[in-house]
């Protein structure tokens, strides 16, 4: 005579009655680590939402500094070439006049 399983009856390990109590406390184990997780994480969320405020309010003021910056950078910078522009047409007129009175000296 053959030992063929009986595929009509349940197995042991997936009958409701089967289910051990170490396993499910296992299992109550591993959902209490995630619910803490879970907690932890919406902490950090809610962290990271009152910090990228504070970075956006960061980015503003940076922003002004900048403008505030190139500006008086910018300021400083026309008037340093208008100073060289004026300097250097001084210069051409006194070369030009030094050109001058030497043709009429001779």
């Amino acid at each position: 005579m053959s030992r063929i399983p009986n595929t009509n009856a349940p197995r042991l390990s997936t009958a409701p009655s089967s289910i051990k109590p170490r396993q499910l406390s296992h299992l109550h184990a591993q959902l209490a680590q995630l619910q803490a997780n879970l907690s932890d994480l919406e902490n950090l969320l809610r962290m990271t939402s009152v910090q990228a405020e504070s970075v956006r309010g960061l980015g503003a003021f940076h922003g002004g500094l900048f403008m505030a910056a190139s500006k008086v950078l910018g300021e400083e910078t026309i008037a340093g070439s208008a100073a060289v522009d004026q300097q250097q047409q001084q210069q051409q007129q006194q070369q030009q006049q030094q050109k001058g009175s030497g043709a009429s000296d001779t």
